[in-house]
């Protein structure tokens, strides 16, 4: 076994690596895959300064996994998770020492967390909360279990696609209740009602903004009587009292985002009938089929347990929105029924890079609904939306597209990003400037600072420019000559924020002269920069690397910025919430710079990206005294993603194309289950981390890059180190 791999094994098990210990590499496992995941894996608060970058002020939890560990199917409706605080960026906070409640709904990002529920004793009161202790706790992906320890309840979860299964065991068999708290969510609650329908049902909404979610509920033993204490309001809550007894206290809960009678009907076809621990298998039966199309061989067991604790993390995003009955509410408000899934938005900005790549060769069923929910989305407003920043739908339809997901009205996803690209007012802000200028400029701010607020001009330069590239694919299989032309030349525009006096890309005031003073190290929320600095993003053009290496002055100069881009240190008295988990400037915890650890390749230098590589994979992921943290922010699964594909030796550099760049798998075999049931296998051999040679079924590889094809037709990849 080599250094890398004993130095990962021992940073995700949080352990020190004393000098000449060396754990033996484990053979491929025979555990179940689902026993592998953990996750509380992102839940724990980042506090090593070291990674951070900075000391961060007392108040300030930095903005690192933000993940929740409850339960959850693949893609699902109910997420269905405790909650230790409300605001939070999932909920659930490791270092907190009390449950508030169990919420049906997350994604790890300030919002969600609908439909709060918790178990309660007679004599407890408000503010209702309960005490626990890790040591009373666990975690799989479609299972939690946890002790409150002040109600002296024990809880069991478990859920499917469209229902929530609570498994309550009460020590008092007396005055049992159940907390119904309404009033909260981790959006601001405008109305909520609650009712009760029979001898055991339970139905209501929770309004948060103008999102509407429904839920009907049904409970093992006879309910005494619901009590409502400012019945609608943000401060108010409902308690469901019911009958005394022995035995555990199931709550199984339907939601949905159209009605009542369809929470109804969700519930009766998914969950009525089974037993909690049959919903449970069930669950985990379906994780285990998703798990099981990768096999590894040769990691350590700490390397097992991270790979698929970040594949699992890589599917709970983005989510049912549709009813058993087809279902669904649009964003006009309107119920609407359709022959496909109704999917919430992507988190585009985020995860365009790679995880949509990976639910794309995983769940091609599930992209192609996400990519006609976005069509359904884009007719409403005449543009086809996009997540936070940028216009990355562009990518993830063109690479789609071309990877042979094309169950969709393709033409009208093309003239709705089209009209992205073109018309101002819609998705891309500023288009008409990008259009005339080749750029977008930002105003004269004096003395900006972190959280200045200008246009992020040369981030949206530099993405609108890979998104006009993504969107000259479609055009050329649109057979749209025009657009093909006009787009590729606009992919070119990134050369007009690079600033060839200091080698770095660089804001434009209105008038096309350099934004001054300029400090290349100091980072912004939007101001030039969308959270980051000029050095992390002075290397995404994944469109046109080559042509990079150029502006720079050719590949010595290239790659000498490169080597101080990662050994710069980080100035520690630079703090933003956003950024965090550096490697000289470089910033893992967050997602500008995510390319850039494998541009060492577009100067023949892969052994220097397999350093940085190995060094984020060991020491980025699984920190702390638990290994429970993370460098950054998950953001729905982005992150959890760049680890997988790097971890496996390769990289959707640029996701609009098909083909990935080859970089060493930390596992010396990877067995690939295509969607046709072919098997694409990688094999590393050679005692070092240094690329030396790549064979494609048994040709060698001039370059660094594979074809998609392996993912459908089968083949062998072998990676061999000097």
């Amino acid at each position: 076994m080599n250094y890398f791999k004993s130095r990962i094994h021992f940073a995700l098990m949080g352990l020190c690596l004393s000098a000449g210990i060396m754990m033996p590499a484990a053979a491929q496992t025979t555990k179940k895959l689902t026993t592998l995941v953990n996750p509380f894996i992102g839940t724990a608060p980042l506090l090593d300064t070291k990674i951070i970058g900075y000391t961060p002020p007392a108040d300030m939890r930095v903005w690192a996994g933000l993940v929740f560990p409850g339960s959850s199917v693949p893609n699902a409706m109910v997420q269905l998770s405790p909650m230790t605080k409300y605001g939070s960026g999932a909920g659930y906070e490791y270092e907190m020492k009390e449950i508030v409640s169990f919420t049906h709904t997350n994604k790890g990002h300030w919002n969600l967390c609908h439909i709060p529920v918790l178990p309660v004793p007679a004599d407890a009161s408000y503010p209702f909360k309960s005490e626990f202790n890790h040591d009373n706790e666990k975690a799989s992906p479609a299972y939690y279990q946890v002790y409150l320890q002040s109600y002296d309840v024990q809880v069991r979860l478990t859920s499917t696609l469209r229902c929530g299964i609570h498994e309550y065991t009460f020590k008092n068999n007396k005055g049992r209740r159940i907390l119904f708290d309404l009033g909260k969510a981790n959006n601001h609650v405008n109305d909520w009602q609650i009712q009760q329908v029979g001898k055991d049902g339970i139905s209501g909404y929770q309004r948060t903004g103008g999102e509407k979610v429904y839920f009907y509920a049904t409970v093992s033993t006879d309910i005494q009587d619901i009590e409502s204490v400012k019945a609608g309001k943000s401060d108010g809550y409902a308690l469901v009292s019911v009958k005394d007894g022995a035995g555990p206290v199931t709550l199984k809960i339907g939601l949905s985002f159209v009605s009542v009678e369809n929470a109804a009907e969700n519930l009766k076809a998914e969950a009525a009938g089974k037993s909690f621990d049959e919903i449970k298998a069930q669950g985990d039966s379906e994780w285990e089929t998703l798990l099981d199309k990768i096999k590894v061989q040769g990691g350590t067991e700490a390397q097992n347990k991270m790979f698929y604790s970040m594949l699992y993390r890589s599917f709970l995003w983005p989510a049912l929105r549709s009813d058993v009955n087809g279902e669904f509410t649009d964003d006009a408000g309107k119920t609407r029924k359709e022959n496909y899934r109704y999917y919430t938005l992507p988190s585009l900005w985020d995860d365009y890079r790679n995880k949509l790549v990976l639910l794309s060769i995983f769940s091609p069923e599930v992209t192609n609904d996400v990519i006609n929910s976005m069509i359904n989305k884009g007719e409403i407003k005449g543009f086809m939306p996009t997540f936070f920043h940028g216009d990355h739908a562009a990518s993830f339809i063109a690479g789609s597209y071309a990877r042979g997901i094309r169950n969709y009205d393709v033409k009208k996803a093309y003239e709705l990003l089209i009209n992205n690209a073109y018309i101002e007012g819609g998705t891309r802000p500023f288009i008409a400037e990008y259009i005339k200028k080749g750029y977008i400029s930002d105003p004269d701010i004096k003395n900006p600072n972190v959280e200045s607020k200008g246009k992020a001009g040369v981030t949206k330069t530099l993405e609108y420019a890979y998104d006009d590239y993504a969107l000259s694919l479609l055009a050329k299989e649109m057979k749209d000559g025009e657009h093909y032309k006009d787009l590729s030349k606009r992919s070119k525009n990134y050369a007009n924020v690079f600033d060839k006096s200091t080698n770095f890309m660089r804001g434009r005031l209105e008038d096309g002269s350099w934004i001054t003073p300029f400090n290349p190290e100091y980072p912004y929320y939007e101001y030039m920069y969308r959270e980051a600095n000029a050095w992390n993003v002075s290397f995404y053009v994944p469109q046109d690397m080559e042509g990079l290496v150029k502006l720079y002055g050719g590949e010595k100069p290239f790659e000498q910025k490169l080597d101080t881009f990662f050994t710069k240190p980080w100035n520690p008295e630079y703090i933003a919430w956003n950024i965090s988990g550096f490697i000289g400037q470089y910033c893992h915890g967050n997602q500008p710079a995510h390319e850039s650890p494998f541009s060492y390749h577009f100067v023949g230098k892969p052994e220097k990206s397999q350093k940085i590589i190995d060094e984020v994979l060991a020491t980025m992921y699984g920190i702390g005294p638990e290994g429970l943290a993370m460098s950054g922010m998950d953001d729905a699964g982005e992150m959890s993603s760049w680890y997988v594909w790097a971890s496996l030796g390769l990289y959707p550099l640029s996701p609009a194309d098909t083909e990935y760049i080859v970089t060493v798998s930390v596992f010396d075999k990877v067995e690939w289950t295509t969607g046709q049931g072919k098997k694409f296998t990688i094999t590393n051999s050679g005692k070092t981390r240094n690329l030396k040679e790549i064979f494609l079924n048994g040709k060698k590889v001039n370059g660094y890059f594979i074809p998609h094809t392996l993912f459908s037709e089968g083949g062998t990849l072998e990676v061999k180190t000097k």
